[in-house]
């Protein structure tokens, strides 16, 4: 089998790059070992509407748009401090229909996808699998986190894996469960995000959907010693009897470091989970990785090889995500009492939750700076530990605008990018 493309991995960052290179004229051959129906995520997503537009890629409506325009509660703990976000710009995505319409698209576009199949070697010029040698021009690893690694990329860090887990299920008694929302002073429809309930980095995220379902996220670090976010979920759910059977759901390992230093080297590039490109605030990585799919079958198109994509999207998302990478370093390492103290005074506030939800970083305004300022004066330890974040988050900025277009300075940009981050 030949074609210009292979991509290892039919999820949403695979099926998005097969159908954009096939939308360029490209051929494609798609493979996962998954029958393709059961690729990519399985459970409902939070996608920033924006991202959807950026990665050339229709908004989801109909039964793949679940929620959208909903307020948003961030609580400490399962106590009342909180953060409300109102019409917030994230859709609820059914991830399957998502994938589905992705891959659907690519293949009514001439792309080639093949499910159940395994990837069993790769030399660097055939890509050898369970149904026959594929060589290509280009071949693009999108197999997830732990998949056929054809970069050879390391292994990432425990303490930097979020294990998650999502259940849409059905509601034994709907009027208990529109009561437990109520009297939590949240609106049945809203989303109630209980956090740091399992260490720093952790979630139960709760919402109704309609009358007769429940989605429930959660999320924790294992590594740290904590139970796992399907642990959680189970845990949620034995406590609350007006949760029933499972609809639909599942578990996985999400990355939570930054994206890697080098994303392609020749004709071989790493995309979505494979890369990392996870904005590791709260783990979702299926917007960036669209884009990211967008910018690699652009940089392909147009003759460019791996490092040439390394290139562009360092130096366009680099920075952001690095940033909040440090954030998130910095929410794993918080009790629940200091996060109610940094909503009380004000250093978390509904600006702050609002741009992590959307996936930006927040506006400053004048009024909004002399907020922050009297929040430092309540609370200068924690302000403090905060204020290092954003430094390093700065300088990081700086450097990642700075990704070097050869790739024989590239150690060294990788050498000052590890200081600035590790420090």
């Amino acid at each position: 089998m030949n074609a210009d493309v292979a991509i290892v991995g039919a999820g949403t960052a695979g099926a998005a790059l097969a159908l954009h290179c096939a939308n360029k004229g490209l051929s494609v051959i798609c493979v996962d070992r998954r029958p393709l129906h059961e690729a990519g995520a399985h459970w409902i997503n939070g996608v920033a509407a924006w991202l959807f537009d950026e990665a050339g890629i229709d908004r989801p409506v109909g039964d793949e748009l679940v929620g959208e325009a909903h307020a948003f509660h961030l609580v400490a703990g399962f106590g009342n401090e909180r953060v409300v976000v109102e019409k917030h710009g994230v859709y609820d995505v059914d991830m399957r229909k998502l994938v589905d319409r992705l891959q659907k698209g690519a293949i009514a576009k001439g792309a080639r996808f093949l499910g159940e199949t395994r990837v069993e070697g790769f030399d660097g010029q055939t890509l050898q699998t369970s149904a026959g040698p594929i060589t290509a021009r280009f071949y693009v690893d999108a197999s997830g986190l732990s998949g056929a690694r054809l970069l050879d990329q390391p292994q990432v860090d425990r303490r930097d894996i979020c294990a998650a887990a999502q259940e849409v299920r059905k509601l034994r008694d709907p009027q208990a469960a529109r009561d437990y929302f109520v009297s939590r002073g949240v609106n049945p429809g809203d989303t109630l995000c209980f956090t740091s309930i399992a260490g720093g980095y952790s979630i139960v995220n709760v919402r109704l959907q309609g009358d007769d379902a429940i989605s429930i996220l959660t999320g924790s670090i294992p590594a740290e010693g904590h139970p796992s976010g399907k642990e959680l979920l189970d845990r949620f759910v034995e406590e609350n009897s007006f949760i029933g059977d499972t609809i639909h759901g599942g578990a996985r390992a999400i990355p939570l470091r930054r994206p890697y230093d080098l994303l392609g080297h020749g004709n071989v590039a790493l995309l979505g989970d494979a890369a990392c490109q996870v904005f590791s605030a709260h783990g979702s990585g299926i917007g960036l990785g669209m884009v990211a799919a967008r910018m690699l079958a652009e940089t392909i198109a147009d003759g460019g090889d791996g490092y040439a994509y390394s290139v562009a999207f360092h130096r366009k998302w680099g920075g952001l995500l690095a940033t909040y990478e440090l954030f998130r370093r910095f929410s794993q390492s918080i009790t629940v009492s200091e996060l109610e103290t940094m909503i009380r005074v004000g250093l978390m506030d509904e600006t702050s939750v609002r741009a992590g939800l959307e996936q930006r970083l927040p506006a400053v305004s004048p009024g909004l700076a002399v907020q922050k300022l009297e929040a430092v004066g309540r609370a200068p330890h924690l302000a403090l530990r905060l204020g290092q974040v954003l430094a390093k988050g700065a300088a990081a900025g700086l450097l990642y605008r700075n990704y070097p277009e050869e790739n024989g300075r590239f150690s060294l940009w990788q050498k000052a990018i590890a200081k600035v981050l590790e420090a």
